[in-house]
């Protein structure tokens, strides 16, 4: 069977589009106006499908989903599949994944240690195999790396999501932000992940999709108080102030478009990996 014939219509002859994002309040208020059906595409039906997004990665590597979120990473393994949507993508603006420890402060103190990080196509595993040495990980899910850590499993973790700024409330050390670290040495934001396209969509409805995606973003930041709270119940243990900040950094004028900041970013990612052996080759960069 191809990718394409796996398409489906409704009774109604409706194009059916699976669209694959994580259970997180940054995702859900990004998807909220094509949820919520105030944003609608002519002739579209949309299923939201939510997961995790190292299981986004997975089904991503089969093809399985016509517009899926991604890490940035794992673009280098499905790019002969899918293309980059110029929206919807989460970049860190001087901020990322956080590498934190219970008991050590710096890299050097964290060598020969074990840390937790969460998942092999994850953008932060990524980022910690390209900053740091002789530090050993392990890929485990990426909610249970904080207990792991406390439980004194691991001597540290790289955290995503709302961990990013709960950790210090939670009395762990920042041993290195990536993000930080990134725009230091580059000057450009650090791209996370993706919203992608499959090909066998076609160049016109792969842009409707991304158009699609650009006017529920919109709607969102044009109706807060519908939004905001429908984000929150994707709120892993964080109130309504610490729910919104979240959001607001992860979706932002970059995320409606990330033009050539983005794009430039994304180059000098796969660039940089690929000088390490750490994807399978450096993706061409073609947004829709």
């Amino acid at each position: 069977m191809t990718l394409s014939s796996s398409i489906s219509r409704t009774g109604t002859g409706e194009r059916v589009i699976r669209v694959g994002h994580s259970p997180d309040p940054d995702d859900a208020f990004m998807f909220y106006g094509l949820a919520s059906g105030k944003v609608k595409l002519e002739g579209i039906v949309i299923e939201h499908l939510l997961e995790d997004i190292q299981s986004l990665n997975v089904r991503a590597q089969r093809g399985e989903l016509e517009v899926t979120a991604i890490s940035a990473h794992a673009y280098a393994h499905v790019a002969d599949r899918y293309w980059i949507m110029a929206t919807g993508a989460s970049m860190g603006e001087g901020y990322g994944p956080v590498l934190i420890s219970k008991h050590y402060r710096s890299l050097d103190d964290l060598r020969g240690k074990r840390i937790a990080t969460p998942g092999p196509l994850t953008t932060a595993s990524l980022l910690f195999k390209m900053f740091t040495e002789d530090i050993f990980h392990e890929d485990v899910p990426f909610d249970e790396i904080m207990d792991l850590v406390e439980q004194g499993e691991y001597d540290g973790g790289v955290i995503i999501h709302e961990g990013q700024i709960t950790y210090k409330a939670l009395g762990f050390n920042k041993v290195v932000d990536f993000g930080e670290l990134w725009k230091s040495r580059y000057g450009l934001p650090l791209p996370l992940g993706l919203d992608v396209v499959r090909k066998d969509l076609g160049e016109h409805l792969a842009r409707r999709l991304s158009q699609g995606l650009k006017e529920s973003i919109h709607y969102g930041y044009t109706h807060q108080e519908e939004a905001i709270p429908y984000a929150l119940e994707y709120g892993r243990g964080i109130g309504r102030d610490l729910g919104e900040r979240f959001v607001k950094m992860y979706v932002s004028e970059l995320t409606v478009d990330m033009g050539d900041a983005g794009r430039r970013a994304l180059e000098l990612l796969y660039r940089l990996a690929g000088e390490k052996d750490l994807i399978p080759h450096v993706p061409e960069i073609t947004l829709y």
